[in-house]
């Protein structure tokens, strides 16, 4: 084989890899680092993080989701959080508990979060009365609930805002692991 055929064929495959690699990492999955203790336990500083960006076109966000989303204040930044309330609803927190509020439980139900929250984590309770969720918006907070800017601080999430759903935490390598669907009971209703 000539050397110019051989050129050929390595551009070839380039090219090639290029077409399926890229519309991949910028339009199906993204990564991303973690940025902070906002997230902790769940997430550390500095873990890298694949997202998938394309769920949400198929199917809506659903609580318990960890999502990554611009920073509405600022759309530059990105943050993480777990979904937490969604539209229709009505969010409160007392005593460090939160309650949700919507068409099945109209007087509100507290929400397990011990699969991912330590028993000894309290929210802070909302200055005001229950947040109501509006259509297309979310209540988001981070699992570390005293060190997490969220819609406690800047009011619902609009879902325009959201980039993606966690996936997969790729490093450090020995915690690589899979993110599913948060089962809670105020769900299975």
């Amino acid at each position: 084989m000539s050397f110019l055929r051989k050129v050929w064929e390595f551009i070839k495959v380039v090219v090639i890899s290029l077409l399926i690699i890229l519309p991949i990492r910028y339009f199906i999955i993204q990564p991303f680092y973690v940025k902070g203790a906002s997230m902790e336990p769940t997430f550390h500083d500095r873990e890298y993080l694949i997202i998938n960006e394309v769920g949400y076109h198929f199917q809506e966000p659903k609580r318990g989701d960890i999502v990554v989303f611009r920073y509405p204040l600022n759309p530059q930044e990105y943050f993480i959080k777990r979904i937490i309330g969604l539209p229709g609803e009505k969010i409160n927190i007392n005593d460090g508990k939160v309650y949700v509020y919507n068409d099945e439980h109209p007087a509100g139900i507290e929400l397990d979060e011990s699969a991912y929250l330590d028993d000894s984590v309290k929210t802070y309770d909302l200055k005001d009365e229950a947040i109501a969720v509006e259509s297309d918006q979310y209540f988001v907070m981070g699992d570390n609930r005293n060190a997490s800017k969220d819609s406690r601080s800047f009011g619902p999430l609009d879902k325009s805002f959201l980039t993606g759903k966690v996936w997969l935490r790729g490093w450090p390598f020995k915690k690589a692991t899979a993110f599913g669907q948060q089962a809670y009971e105020i769900d299975h209703n």
